[in-house]
């Protein structure tokens, strides 16, 4: 099975996911449940750092998308954190993701 890992930092309105392994059909249901979880109703901007996600597939865009979508709606800004010339990074630039949020490097 495919395995990825979330840890969560708080501070403040600012919440922090550090994404790590694999995000694919096998386990998007439940890293977008531990994703949504890690975020409370007084966050104010989320960062996720994808910098150790080794693959991101389909349904792990749509993860994504459906997180940018909710923090919209609840007025909180997102930004993702990608290494440059990733595997991670071009899936998102392909997808059309970045008027969603902020993609940055580290």
């Amino acid at each position: 099975m495919t395995t990825a890992t979330i840890d969560a930092e708080h501070d403040g309105g600012h919440v922090v996911l550090t994404v790590s392994g694999e995000i694919d059909l096998a386990n998007a249901d439940l890293v977008q449940e531990q994703v949504f979880s890690a975020i409370g109703n007084d966050a104010s901007h989320v960062s996720i750092d994808l910098t150790d996600v080794t693959y991101l597939d389909s349904s792990g865009l749509r993860v994504l998308f459906t997180l940018a979508g909710r923090l919209k709606v609840l007025q909180m800004g997102l930004d993702l954190i990608v290494a440059p010339a990733s595997p991670v990074r071009r899936v998102l630039m392909m997808s059309g993701f970045e008027p969603l949020a902020t993609v940055r490097e580290r």
